[in-house]
Formats: structure tokens, C-alpha cells, sequence
């Protein structure tokens, strides 16, 4: 089906184990390296760092090259999801938009819940690029890699870059019924935008999938929340929760991406949503070493809730199979140089401890 991972079958059945939270003989484990005749991608001169994110045409092709360049070993998967940074529905809906070097921000555009309108218009110039850079992407991708969607951010962090971080904060006290108003018809004019793409890449012949690599045939995302980090569970629960509750529904498979040690507060929340399939946790820069998170993960799978989680380095291996089952386990193993480092991976966890 993809050039690129001539055993995806396989990888899939891997990844609906994962989905289904069902007894398994090891993990999920995404495994990658780059190839040692890996060819040189193609360099363009770009006067600003704007230049560089809009103009797709060349990333398209770039990035089609880069994915040639790596093997995609045990379960990983060739995928790749157009990306113009993690604020972009905002941008759509009014919001200044800065290109960085490696992400984007917003800067707010309302002042007054009751006066401003912000809405998500896939008419505005950067919704018509994702346009463009997906079907591009589609193209060069086709039967060698798998082309994902983009990274929504909906719900809450939608808000918190429409008014700020604060100003939301202080709303939330002074004008509660404007931003339940509010949240109610941003995910009104979210869903059909998911939609749109989701029945444009299954049209394609694709499977679902996002920056996070994981898929499913029908539908799957990733809801998250990073502003959550700024408010007690009680009004997440309030504000939040029943938004996150919408989405995992309308996924159909659904993992958390829970960032940091703030959002943990949470988890109790989350753990709770009978559609909600799994969590990703990530404990932060500083702080991912995965022994001071046992009992984080093992709350997670206690709940028959799957877990993600990146493992940077070979101690973090050991801790994760001496304290956590296979079952529900996904794994992104980082930093493999080459075919011996992979192999002697997959040989350590095809003999995971049952």
C-alpha cells in the first residue's frame, strides 16, 4: 500500500491493539533511522522565515525527499502531516500570525466577547495554503507515504490565542456565559473543517492519521488542552471538559496529548470519558526521565486507558519494562542511529516481561 513500509498491514493490526487497550506479546513501537545512502535534500534560499513556511510548493517536495531518506522499522510508519504551526484555526479566525523558526504564534485579536467576531473562514489565505500544501503532499505522497492532518488546536487553546492567556484566565471569572458561548460556536465551525479533510484523505485512499503517528480508518485525533496548565480542575471541568468529551466522540479514536506536569491535575477528568481511548504523556523538557513517572503511567493503564510516551534514552527502556505491562503500550523509541541499534531494540522488547 505504501512503498515506503511494505509491512503496514502488519504495523496497522499493531496500532489497532494499541486503540482497543487488548493483550499483546510486546508494544506499539515506533522505530526509525536514517538510511545509510540517505540522499542530500534539496536547499532553496528564503529571504524570511514566512518565505520558508508558505512557500509549499517547495517544502512539499522537500519533505517527500526527506522521507526517502529514513527506514521505518518494527511499527513506525512513513508519515507526514502538512504543518503551518499549531495555531493556524486561530489565524484563520482573525488572529495576527507570526512564523518562527520552528512553530508560529498568535497574537490576540478580541477585545470584547460581545462586539468582536472571530470565526474560522477556510477562505482565508492561509487555509487556502494547508489546502494547497495537503493536495501537494498528496501527490508526491502517493503509494509511498502516508499524508496526515494538521495540527488542530480547537476548544480551549483556540480561545486562550483569540483573547491571550490571561485575559481568558480573568474571563473565565467575569464573563463565564461568554466563553461557554463562545467555545459552543468555535467547535461549530471546527468539526466541519475536520470533517473536510478527514473525507478528503479517506477520498484519497488514506488512512487517518495526524503529527502524532498513529492511524485508523475512519476517523482519529488528537484533542489537547495546553491552557489547562493555567486553571484548577474545577473549572476545567466547567469550561473544558465538555468540549474535550464532543471531540473524543466525534473522533471515533482518540488519544489526550497531555503536556506537562501542570495538566496532570486533569487526568482524574480525562481518565473518566468513556471515549477516550488512550493519553499521551509528555513530562516536559527537564523532566522525561520516566522513572519519576511509574505511577503516572501505570494510573493511565490502570484505567484501561492506552499510554504513549517517548523514550529518549536506554535507562528509560529499562524502567518502562520492569514497571509497565505491554498491553495498551505505545512506545517512540528516540535517537537510533542505525539498522544494529534497531535491531537490538526490537530484540529487548520482543522478550518484554509478562
Amino acid at each position: 500500500m505504501f512503498a515506503l513500509k511494505p509491512d503496514y498491514e502488519q504495523a496497522k493490526r499493531r496500532i489497532e491493539t494499541f486503540w482497543h487497550h487488548e493483550d499483546t506479546d510486546r508494544p506499539f513501537a515506533r522505530i526509525v533511522y536514517p538510511k545509510a545512502n540517505a540522499k542530500p535534500i534539496t536547499q532553496k534560499h528564503h529571504a524570511t522565515k514566512e518565505d520558508w513556511w508558505l512557500d509549499v510548493e517547495y517544502r512539499a517536495e522537500a519533505d517527500a525527499q526527506y522521507m526517502e531518506n529514513f527506514v521505518y522499522f518494527a511499527d513506525a510508519l512513513p508519515l507526514l502531516s502538512p504543518n503551518l504551526g499549531p495555531g493556524i484555526l486561530s489565524a484563520w479566525a482573525g488572529c495576527p500570525y507570526t512564523f518562527g523558526l520552528e512553530t508560529a504564534w498568535t497574537d490576540p485579536c478580541v477585545t470584547d466577547w460581545e462586539k468582536d467576531k472571530a470565526i474560522m473562514d477556510m477562505n482565508h489565505p492561509l487555509a487556502k495554503k494547508l489546502e494547497k500544501y495537503t493536495a501537494l503532499l498528496l501527490e508526491r505522497g502517493k503509494g509511498k507515504f502516508i499524508v496526515g492532518l494538521s495540527d488542530f488546536h480547537p476548544g480551549g487553546d483556540h480561545l486562550a490565542a483569540l483573547r491571550g492567556n490571561e485575559a481568558l484566565a480573568m474571563d473565565m471569572y467575569d464573563n463565564p456565559d461568554a466563553i461557554k458561548a463562545w467555545l459552543e460556536s468555535s467547535y461549530a465551525e471546527y468539526f466541519p473543517i475536520y470533517d473536510y479533510y478527514v473525507d478528503w484523505l479517506r477520498r484519497e485512499g488514506q488512512p487517518i492519521a495526524s503529527w502524532l503517528h498513529l492511524v485508523d480508518d475512519e476517523k482519529m485525533y488528537i484533542p489537547s488542552n495546553d491552557f489547562s496548565c493555567m486553571v484548577s480542575k474545577d473549572m476545567f471541568d466547567e469550561f473544558f471538559l465538555p468540549g474535550i468529551i464532543r471531540e473524543c466522540k466525534h473522533y471515533g479514536k482518540s488519544i489526550y496529548h497531555l503536556d506537562g506536569p501542570g495538566a496532570l491535575q486533569h487526568l482524574d477528568s480525562l481518565l473518566a470519558i468513556p471515549e477516550l481511548h488512550a493519553i499521551q504523556w509528555v513530562p516536559g523538557a527537564g523532566q522525561d526521565e520516566l522513572y519519576r513517572w511509574v505511577d503516572v503511567c501505570k494510573k493511565i493503564l490502570n484505567a484501561k486507558k492506552s499510554l504513549y510516551l517517548d523514550v529518549f534514552r536506554k535507562h528509560d527502556l529499562d524502567v518502562v519494562m520492569e514497571n509497565l505491562p505491554a498491553k495498551g503500550l505505545a512506545l517512540n523509541i528516540c535517537n537510533i542511529r542505525n539498522e544494529e541499534d534497531a535491531n537490538d531494540v526490537l530484540k529487548r522488547i520482543s522478550s518484554w516481561p509478562r
